[in-house]
């Protein structure tokens, strides 16, 4: 092969990462294989998008070595390739969100109004569940939560929290995290739990982002 033939050919497969992450549906399933392994099922409910179109997806993904397969029975799961994916979805929208001025009016009109939902730090969090001054729940869906979550964090997943209210202290501040920091769950907890009269706030980012940071992270036994 031809030394310019050579370079295209490098240089298309390296472009072949970029490509399979060329679909908003795809960064959506990245985004939600940050969190843990999931199956094609929940995959699909999560996106909602039908089993078939998931797949196709997944196999694109698996295709470019972003993502890897194991099979259950009849049930077939996926997971990121290595914590290196993670980052490149992560700098990927970082770069999107300060190159992009489209991204962050649309992430206003999917988050809605924020003036409400007060935010803190991982630095802050880390610092007040050392004190024991704070109680945190995930909001994510239980089976990210069994994946890996915060350490002493609680499994209150959003459809399930009007429920526990009761058993929230009132004198204590909540915090509620999610997914990261455009996942829209932990800011409607927060609401939620302020409606009710209780002192909430959300984590400014995600359970992948306090992973990375190398916090203390938990797996549900």
């Amino acid at each position: 092969m031809a030394s310019g033939q050579a370079k295209a050919a490098l240089f298309d497969a390296l472009a072949s990462v970029a490509q399979a992450l060329g679909s908003g549906r795809r960064a959506e399933i990245v985004d939600v294989l940050a969190q843990g392994e999931r199956s094609v099922e929940e995959l699909a409910y999560e996106i909602s998008q039908s089993v078939a179109n998931t797949s196709q997806h997944l196999q694109v993904l698996a295709r470019a070595g972003l993502a890897r397969s194991r099979r259950e029975g009849t049930r077939i799961f996926y997971r990121l390739a290595s914590d290196r994916v993670a980052d490149l979805w992560a700098a990927t929208r970082d770069v999107a969100v300060r190159q992009v001025a489209e991204v962050s009016v649309l992430a206003d009109e999917y988050l809605g109004e924020r003036d409400g939902v007060e935010q803190l730090s991982a630095e802050e969090l880390e610092q007040r569940l050392a004190r024991d001054q704070v109680v945190v729940l995930d909001v994510r869906p239980e089976p990210e939560y069994r994946a890996g979550h915060i350490a002493g964090a609680r499994s209150a997943p959003l459809d399930e929290l009007p429920s526990l209210l009761a058993k929230l202290p009132r004198r204590r501040e909540i915090v509620a995290y999610c997914r990261g920091p455009y996942c829209v769950y932990a800011d409607d907890a927060v609401r939620l739990l302020r409606e009710r009269g209780l002192k909430a706030r959300r984590l400014d980012v995600g359970f992948p982002e306090w992973r990375r940071a190398g916090l203390p992270v938990e797996i549900a036994s």
